[in-house]
């Protein structure tokens, strides 16, 4: 395995670092599917560990996996768009080294965790924006496309419960248009699996019911998962990345291998 770490955005401290495998000589596949993550962190870090054993848990099931370090709230005022135009280098990056990172142009996901979900929702509604396209100099939507999109326990309204304070939402926005994502959502966003827990604390299921719900609207494929219970940030729900007793749950667990069918069938 080769690990790489590139930036993607001038004068900025983002980057996507990835995990990539090599052709597989043996079975002659040398096109893998690719998965981006956006870490959750309430915009001012990322958890890096995890951010990192998420990717290698993917990388196992066959995909070259990255994650992306976009900007803090502490590093851009407003915070967004900053993110959305990281996240679109990030994906142009990829389709561009395609060949050279054995990588297949056609399968590549991206998948938000918490306030990541926030990024990838929007990212979902607006990646044939003509602003976003102009601020990384892409003419073809195609370029910027992502074949599938992964929402884990997200924040995809900052109206629903998280941030909660005013205060807070005017340093990360500046245009009404990055608060709701689901208000936002059209016939061209791509196929989406959605997780929750019902009784999270943090962010309310909110936020993945109503994005469901306009996908259905839009009829965009999606499929949509609320697990009983469930503390936030669960991440594998496993003993990997557990952060408590509660968060280490068989029954969460399974989200990981319920997208990675689901992958299979919309790949």
């Amino acid at each position: 395995m080769k690990i790489i770490k590139e930036s993607i955005r001038k004068n900025s401290n983002a980057f996507i670092q990835g995990y990539l495998r090599p052709a597989d000589v043996e079975t002659n596949n040398f096109k893998h599917p690719a998965i981006i993550i956006l870490p959750g962190g309430s915009y001012n870090h990322i958890p890096m560990v995890q951010a990192e054993s998420i990717a290698l848990n993917y990388s196992a099931k066959g995909y070259q996996s990255f994650f992306v370090r976009y900007t803090f709230e502490q590093e851009a005022r407003p915070l967004l768009p900053n993110p959305l135009v990281e996240l679109a280098n990030a994906i142009k990056m990829i389709r561009k080294n395609a060949r050279k990172w054995n990588i297949d142009p056609n399968k590549i996901v991206i998948s938000g965790f918490s306030i990541g979900g926030h990024i990838t929702s929007l990212y979902n509604d607006f990646y044939d924006s003509k602003w976003l396209m102009d601020k990384v100099d892409v003419s073809d939507a195609k370029i910027l496309k992502p074949n599938a999109v992964i929402l884990n326990y997200p924040v995809t309204d900052l109206t629903l419960g998280f941030p909660g304070d005013k205060e807070t939402i005017d340093n990360w926005v500046s245009d009404q248009k990055e608060l709701a994502a689901e208000e936002h959502v059209t016939d061209t966003n791509a196929p989406t699996f959605i997780w929750h827990t019902a009784d999270d604390p943090f962010v309310p299921v909110n936020n993945s019911l109503k994005y469901s719900m306009s996908l259905n609207q839009h009829n965009i494929d999606n499929e949509l998962h609320i697990f009983h219970h469930g503390p936030h940030g669960m991440a594998l729900a496993n003993s990997v990345t557990a952060w408590n007793e509660d968060s280490n749950n068989p029954h969460v667990a399974k989200w990981f291998d319920l997208s990675n069918d689901w992958l299979k069938q919309i790949l």
